[in-house]
C-alpha cells in the first residue's frame, strides 16, 4: 500500500470514529429532551451498526494503527498492529507508547507528539525504529495527525508502515558501495571524462595527482596539452582527432614534461560514448607507467566497465530536441512504459503525447517551458492512459543541455514508473543484484590481473591473499600467517628500511610503493612493489591492512640495463671529446700561445717603462694590467680544455645557450681560420635560460662545426661560410639552435643514415660522432635533426625544451 493510501485510510478512520462519537453525544441530548422511545431505539441501533463498521475497518485493515492521548498513553491499537510487534491489544492499551521505542529515541518521539499537538489536523511523517516483544528491530514509516474530539480534547492517530526490509536493503547497498570505493582507492588509478568538442574534462583525485595539479583547478584539454611533452603533442592530437572523427575508443602512451623538468610516461585508454544528442565524449583511465610500463590496465578497464554498467542500468531514458520539438533519443523502456513495442522506432512524438492524461500534459508543457527559460533541472509527476484502460503514474526528471550560444538545445531526462510500491522494491532488488554481479566481475578481473591483493590482521600477519591464473609468479598461499618482514630475503641486508616500515605499520598509517626483494613460488628472485592502507571497524578499532602488490622485476631489470647503457654512452662520449681535443691540437696551441706572447711583450714593455729616468709608473701599471688580462685569457682557454677532457657526471644547470655557443666557437677558432671558414653568428638576445650540461652541449656544437668545416673543404668556387643561429620556436615551448654550412649537402641515403652508429662518409672516420651527439641531445629531452638546404649545403638543427612555468 502506498504512503498516501495509508494516510488516507488513517484519516478516514479517524473521521469516522469522531463522527460516531458525535452521534453518541447527539443521542444523549435527544434522550435528555424527551424524544420518543422509538426514535431513541432507532438511533441506538444505527450507532451500534456504525461502531461495528468502524471496528471492522480498524481491526482488519492491514496497517498498524495506534490511538494515543497527549501524554503518550495508548488508547487503542488494532489487532494487526499489536501482532506486528508481537503483543496482544490488551498488552499495549493503557500503557505508554514509549515502551515499544528504543530509549535513545524517546526524546524524538516526544518531539513528534508535541509537533502534532501544536499543528492539529496536519499530517506529519517520519521514519523510526521500534522493537518487538522478542527484542527484534522493526523499522516503520509513521504518518500521524492530531484531531480534536467532540469535547475539544486532542487525540493522536498514527498509521505505521513496515519498512524494515527496505532499510536492510539500503544498508547492504551502502556497505557494498563503500567496499567498491575502497577498492578503487587501493587500485591507484586515475579516471577521466573528456569532451573534445568543448575541451572540458572531469578528473578523479588520482588523475589530479598524476598531473601534479591542484584538485581545485578546473581541468581542460588545453591544460593537458601544456603538460604533454612537445615531441608527443602531434601524435596525441592525431590520436584524439581520429577517435573523435570515427567515434572510436583509443589506447595510447605519451609523455608529460612536468614543471620541474622531470618526464612522466603515461598510458591512457578511453571508450567513446555517444550521447543521444549525438555528442561524443570519452570515458577512460590514465596510468603512470614511468617506473613500470605494465600498469594495472585490466583493473582500470574493469572499473570503466563497472561505471558504464551503472550508467546504462538507468531505464526509460530520453532526450528532447528543444528546437525541433521532437525526440532525439528514446530508450526501449520508454516505448514499453507508454504501451508501444520497442521496434516501432518511427512513431512521432505526438503518439506518446496523446497517451498522457490531457490536464497532466498541459502541466508538463508549462514546466518544460519554465525549465528552458530558467535553464534549470525539473521534476514532475504525471499519468499515462494506456489503450487497455490502465493508468500508469510516472515520475519524470529532466536536465537542460546548454549549447554554444548559451541557449537550451535539448533536455535529457528519465521516466520512472511509480504506480505500485512493490515495483519500486523489485527495481531496487534488481539494481542490488546487478551491483553484486558487477562486483563479482571486478573481483574476477582483479584475481586474473598481474597484481595481487592481500590483507593482514591487527598483528600484521597475512590473513588473505588473492590467487592468480599465472601460478609461476603469483605469491604462494603458504604466506598466510607470516608478517611481511618474514618474507623478503633483503630484510637483513636493509634493516633500516624495514625498521621504518614496521614503525609505519605500528603507527597505523598508510604506506605506498614499498619496494623489496622476494622470491616467487619457484624460488626465483623477484622485485615487489606494495602499498597498503589500514582499515578499522565501526568503533574505530584497528583491524589490519589491505593492499596491493606488483611484480616489478622486469622494470627493475630494465632500469639496471638502462643505467649500464648510460654509463657506456658516457664513456664513449668522453673518448670522443678526447679525440676531438687531439684533432684541435693546433687550435689549442694557437689559443694558448697568443695570450702568452702578449704576456711576454707586455712584460718587456713594463720593464722598459720602469727603467726610464724617472720611471713611467703609469705606463708600467697599464702594461702590468694587460699582463693580468692576457694571463686570464690563457687560463680561461686551459679551463675550457680541461673541462672538455675531464670525465664527469652529467651536471644539469641553467645555461645561457648563446654563451655556450661562443665558448665552443672560441675553441675551434684556429681550425676555422686554417680552413678559411668564416662564421656568422645570429644569436637572439631575448632567449630564456635552458637546463642542460654545459660540457656535453659544447661537445655537440664543436662536433657540428667540425663536420661543417670538413663538408666545405672542396669549396673553390663559392665561399666557405658557416652560420650559427639561435631562436625561439614558433610554439614558444622550445629553443632552436642551427648550424648551416655551404658544403656538399646530404643525399637521400646519407640523410636517412647520418645518425646511425658506425655510418660515416669520411675515409678515416668511426661514424660515432653524430650518433653520440643525438644521444646527448635526447638525454636533454631534445631532438637533433638534419636537413638538406634549398641551395648547397646542409643544416643541423638542435631543438631543446624550455622549462615550463608552474601553472598550478
Amino acid at each position: 500500500m502506498m504512503p498516501g493510501q495509508i494516510t488516507k485510510l488513517g484519516n478516514s478512520a479517524a473521521q469516522f470514529l469522531l463522527g460516531r462519537l458525535a452521534a453518541v453525544r447527539s443521542f444523549g441530548n435527544g434522550m435528555k429532551n424527551g424524544h420518543a422511545v422509538a426514535d431513541a431505539a432507532r438511533r441506538s441501533t444505527d450507532l451500534r451498526d456504525a461502531m461495528k463498521q468502524w471496528h471492522e475497518v480498524f481491526e482488519h485493515n492491514p496497517v498498524m494503527y495506534f490511538m494515543v492521548d497527549p501524554a503518550g498513553t495508548v488508547l487503542n491499537v488494532n489487532t494487526f498492529g499489536a501482532a506486528q510487534l508481537g503483543y496482544t491489544t490488551d498488552e499495549l492499551i493503557g500503557r505508554s507508547v514509549l515502551n515499544v521505542f528504543f530509549e535513545e529515541d524517546h526524546d524524538l518521539v516526544r518531539q513528534c507528539i508535541a509537533l502534532c499537538l501544536t499543528t492539529v489536523d496536519q499530517s506529519h511523517t517520519w521514519e523510526i525504529r521500534k522493537f518487538r516483544k522478542d527484542g527484534s528491530v522493526l523499522w516503520v514509516r509513521e504518518n500521524a495527525k492530531a484531531m480534536l474530539r467532540g469535547d475539544g480534547t486532542p487525540i493522536l492517530l498514527v498509521a505505521c508502515e513496515n519498512i524494515t526490509e527496505r532499510k536492510e536493503t539500503e544498508d547492504a547497498l551502502r556497505q557494498s558501495e563503500a567496499y567498491l570505493a575502497q577498492a578503487q582507492e587501493l587500485s591507484h588509478t586515475g579516471s577521466f571524462g573528456l569532451n573534445l568538442a568543448t575541451g572540458e574534462a572531469v578528473w578523479s583525485r588520482e588523475t589530479f595527482r598524476i598531473f601534479q595539479c591542484d584538485p581545485a583547478t578546473k581541468p581542460t584539454l588545453s591544460f593537458v596539452f601544456q603538460r604533454i611533452h612537445p615531441e608527443d603533442r602531434d601524435t596525441v592530437r592525431r590520436t584524439l582527432d581520429r577517435a573523435y572523427r570515427l567515434a572510436e575508443d583509443f589506447d595510447h602512451q605519451y609523455r608529460l614534461l612536468m614543471p620541474d623538468g622531470s618526464v612522466k610516461y603515461l598510458h591512457s585508454v578511453a571508450r567513446a560514448v555517444r550521447h543521444p544528442s549525438g555528442r561524443i565524449e570519452f570515458v577512460g583511465a590514465v596510468t603512470d607507467v614511468t617506473v613500470a610500463k605494465e600498469a594495472e590496465q585490466r583493473l582500470l578497464r574493469s572499473e570503466a566497465y563497472l561505471t558504464e554498467a551503472q550508467r546504462l542500468s538507468h531505464t526509460s531514458s530520453w532526450s528532447w530536441d528543444v528546437r525541433r520539438q521532437e525526440f532525439a533519443h528514446r530508450s526501449a523502456e520508454l516505448y514499453r512504459l507508454f504501451g508501444f513495442e520497442p521496434d516501432q522506432i518511427d512513431l512521432p512524438a505526438r503518439a506518446f503525447q496523446q497517451r498522457i492524461v490531457p490536464e497532466d500534459f498541459q502541466r508538463i508543457i508549462a514546466v518544460e517551458r519554465e525549465a528552458v527559460r530558467q535553464k534549470q533541472p525539473f521534476q514532475i509527476d504525471f499519468r499515462i492512459a494506456r489503450p487497455d484502460g490502465s493508468i500508469r503514474r510516472v515520475h519524470s526528471e529532466g536536465h537542460p543541455v546548454i549549447g554554444h550560444d548559451g541557449e537550451v538545445i535539448e533536455i535529457i531526462g528519465t521516466h520512472v514508473d511509480v504506480t505500485e510500491q512493490f515495483a519500486a522494491k523489485d527495481a531496487l532488488h534488481k539494481a542490488f543484484d546487478e551491483l553484486k554481479a558487477s562486483e563479482q566481475r571486478f573481483r574476477d578481473y582483479a584475481e586474473t590481473a598481474s597484481d595481487w591483493f592481500w590483507e593482514t590482521g591487527p598483528d600484521h600477519r597475512i590473513t588473505r591473499i588473492s590467487e592468480h591464473a599465472d601460478t609461476s609468479t603469483a605469491p604462494p598461499t603458504g604466506l598466510i600467517g607470516l608478517t611481511r618482514w618474514d618474507i623478503p630475503p633483503d630484510a637483513e641486508l636493509e634493516p633500516e628500511k624495514w625498521e621504518q616500515h614496521r614503525a609505519a605499520l605500528d603507527a597505523h598509517v598508510p604506506f605506498r610503493d614499498l619496494i623489496y626483494r622476494s622470491r616467487d613460488r619457484n624460488g626465483s628472485p623477484i622485485y615487489v612493489r606494495t602499498s597498503g592502507k589500514p582499515f578499522h571497524d565501526a568503533q574505530g578499532n584497528f583491524l589490519g591492512y589491505r593492499g596491493v602488490s606488483s611484480d616489478i622485476t622486469a622494470a627493475i631489470r630494465v632500469e639496471q640495463a638502462e643505467e649500464a647503457l648510460r654509463k657506456a654512452q658516457s664513456e664513449l662520449a668522453h673518448v670522443t671529446r678526447i679525440t676531438t681535443l687531439g684533432e684541435l691540437t693546433t687550435s689549442i696551441a694557437h689559443e694558448i700561445t697568443q695570450p702568452l706572447a702578449a704576456v711576454i711583450s707586455n712584460a718587456d714593455a713594463c720593464i722598459a717603462w720602469l727603467a726610464r729616468e724617472p720611471a713611467d709608473l703609469s705606463a708600467a701599471r697599464r702594461s702590468a694590467e694587460w699582463i693580468v688580462e692576457d694571463a686570464h685569457r690563457a687560463s680561461e682557454v686551459i679551463r675550457r680544455i680541461r673541462a672538455l677532457a675531464k670525465k664527469t657526471e652529467i651536471e644539469v644547470v641553467p645555461l645561457d645557450i648563446n654563451q655556450v655557443v661562443r665558448e665552443a666557437v672560441a675553441l675551434v677558432r684556429r681550425e676555422l681560420a686554417t680552413h678559411a671558414v668564416s662564421v656568422r653568428m645570429e644569436l637572439a638576445s631575448d632567449l630564456p635560460p635552458i637546463c642542460g650540461d654545459r660540457i656535453q652541449l659544447q661537445q655537440v656544437l664543436i662536433n657540428l662545426v667540425m663536420n661543417g668545416i670538413e663538408a666545405m673543404q672542396g669549396n673553390v668556387d663559392r665561399p666557405r661560410e658557416l652560420a650559427i643561429r639561435s631562436c625561439r620556436a614558433s610554439d614558444d615551448d622550445r629553443l632552436l639552435l642551427t648550424v648551416t654550412d655551404r658544403g656538399v649537402g646530404l643525399c637521400k641515403d646519407v640523410k636517412e643514415r647520418i645518425f646511425t652508429p658506425f655510418f660515416t662518409t669520411k675515409s678515416g672516420g668511426l661514424g660515432m660522432g653524430l650518433s653520440i651527439c643525438r644521444s646527448i641531445i635526447e638525454a636533454h629531452a631534445g631532438r637533433l635533426s638534419a636537413f638538406q638546404n634549398e641551395g648547397r649545403g646542409a643544416t643541423l638543427q638542435i631543438a631543446l625544451p624550455l622549462p615550463h612555468k608552474d601553472t598550478s
